[in-house]
């Protein structure tokens, strides 16, 4: 599995962390991970839509991110607010704000990941998954971090 599949699956979890208690989580991991089924009967353009599904290894890895990313996410936080003027998170999008937490957990906590890499691939994701926006916004705010 690519690191840019790792990380989306990543992103994925962390977003699904805003709608559920953090007792919920180890549940909705499961189900996660039990749930992602592409069968071998799925046509070669849905199998292309979707992501593969992570096991062995690919899943500890995505997990242990996972965990990694909660972690830290009172730093991240703190920090997106200092970058974004003292803006309140909540008025950030979910999916903004759940890139750019992932993106800024690589930028700050993880030295394999170059900062440009960690840009790079949080603005892709946004415009998969974001508004005509998101990807703009992000790069944005995550310019002005690697500046500081």
């Amino acid at each position: 599995m690519t690191r840019r599949e790792l990380r989306e699956h990543t992103f994925i979890l962390l977003f699904r962390r805003d709608f559920h208690s953090t007792e919920e989580m180890e549940e909705q991991l499961s189900f996660y991970f039990d749930g992602i089924d592409l069968s071998e009967d799925a046509g070669e353009q849905t199998r292309r839509r979707f992501l593969s599904a992570p096991a062995g290894e690919d899943a500890e890895e995505v997990k242990n991110r996972f965990y990694e990313v909660c972690s830290h996410r009172d730093e991240i936080d703190a920090m997106l607010v200092e970058a974004t003027s003292g803006w309140r998170l909540e008025r950030i999008g979910k999916v903004e704000l759940t890139l750019l937490r992932l993106a800024l957990f690589e930028m700050r906590f993880d030295e394999r990941i170059p900062d440009k890499v960690a840009i790079n691939e949080a603005v892709e994701l946004a415009k998969k998954y974001g508004t005509e926006t998101s990807a703009g916004f992000i790069n944005g705010i995550l310019a002005k971090l690697v500046e500081e």
